[in-house]
């Protein structure tokens, strides 16, 4: 292993048990009926540990997509051609009426003043030069997965490094939530292969429709999995990043990976996010102490990931877009949570007779 990559797994430390304790000790003193606030209490619990603080005031709110593309894209996968991948990138850079970027993710990204940043982790196409554009391919897509190696070990820790450098630029730049996100046509398939390498589970039960595949690809789709599934038996998390991920899931996992070790909230957007956080959890156990899934997606291997995690998931909106959409819609929730934790008057304070 990368001698940095080895330093940065062992950066991510569990949040802090004393802030946690005086957060749920405020909360019950906070001027409402008990569990009134329903899952906001908990979430606002747990930012205290994130934080280190009773009190958190988490701000901004940073979006980081990864764009790759993926050689299984081939095989027929996915409702739609590889190429939208490159025209996405490129619309997420595009400049329009309401401001940068004319991508749900920009759209939804401005109603809470989040930053967005665009990676190219490995797109199969040569990108015109963009000043915002992040540049980190080594790679132009990743190999078929299905009859070999998605990628080399070496070009696997390469990307995991460059999320993290991309997560301390957000995080310099002011971000306290990040919210890692991407873009890559196919790129469920990977996901759901990682997924049910990493849960011990059948492919079938993991893979989901992706972009909207009808039920002749769906199983087609799985037995593309079963394939890859059964050409090789690893089971070390970096090795099944290798073997069946993307490079964007690669990217994905550094950001993950460097904004637990500075101490910061992870915002789980989806199923191909959650992939990248199931490796991040075997790697770094207490990773899960910053990670905050978003909504439950459409994808049906999301709930087994959410489970594994043993995460609740903030909402249920059947989303299954990617490119950090969801994650930017749980941005106010966290934010409204911390502020309540935060802001509200004690009883005592109040001067309300309990």
């Amino acid at each position: 292993m990368h001698p940095e990559l080895s330093a940065l797994i062992a950066a991510v430390q569990p949040a802090d048990a004393a802030a946690t304790e005086a957060a749920r000790a405020r909360q019950a003193q906070l001027t409402k009926p008990a569990g009134a606030l329903g899952d906001l209490e908990a979430l606002g619990i747990r930012l205290a540990g994130v934080f280190g603080t009773a009190r958190p005031h988490p701000q901004g709110v940073a979006v980081l997509v990864a764009a790759g593309d993926h050689g299984v894209a081939a095989d027929g996968v996915s409702a739609y051609p590889a190429e939208v991948t490159p025209a996405m990138v490129a619309n997420f850079l595009a400049e329009t009426p309401a401001g940068p970027g004319g991508a749900a993710v920009n759209a939804l990204a401005r109603t809470v003043g989040a930053q967005v940043y665009v990676m190219d982790a490995g797109v199969n196409a040569a990108l015109p030069d963009h000043p915002a554009l992040v540049r980190a391919a080594r790679q132009r897509g990743t190999a078929n997965l299905r009859v070999g190696a998605a990628m080399t070990r070496a070009d696997a820790e390469a990307l995991v490094l460059a999320g993290a450098a991309l997560a301390r630029r957000a995080i310099r730049s002011g971000a306290d939530l990040l919210v890692p996100g991407e873009m890559g046509i196919g790129n469920t398939t990977p996901a759901a292969a990682m997924t049910a390498r990493l849960l011990n589970l059948d492919a079938l039960q993991v893979t989901g429709r992706g972009t909207g595949v009808d039920d002749e690809r769906l199983s087609h789709k799985v037995t593309v999995i079963r394939e890859a599934l059964a050409r090789t038996a690893v089971t070390d998390p970096l090795d099944v990043l290798a073997e069946f991920g993307g490079f964007e899931i690669a990217a994905m996992l550094g950001m993950m990976l460097q904004a637990a070790a500075l101490r910061r909230v992870v915002i789980l957007d989806g199923f191909v996010e959650g992939s990248a956080a199931l490796v991040g959890v075997a790697l770094a156990p207490h990773l899960r102490d910053f990670l905050f899934p978003a909504g439950e997606c459409a994808e049906i291997g999301h709930a087994a990931q959410l489970a594994h995690l043993e995460l609740k998931p903030m909402f249920r909106l059947g989303l299954r877009l990617g490119e950090g959409s969801g994650g930017v819609l749980a941005a106010p929730l966290l934010l409204s949570a911390a502020a309540a934790l935060r802001e509200m008057r004690t009883f005592a304070e109040a001067g309300i007779p309990t």
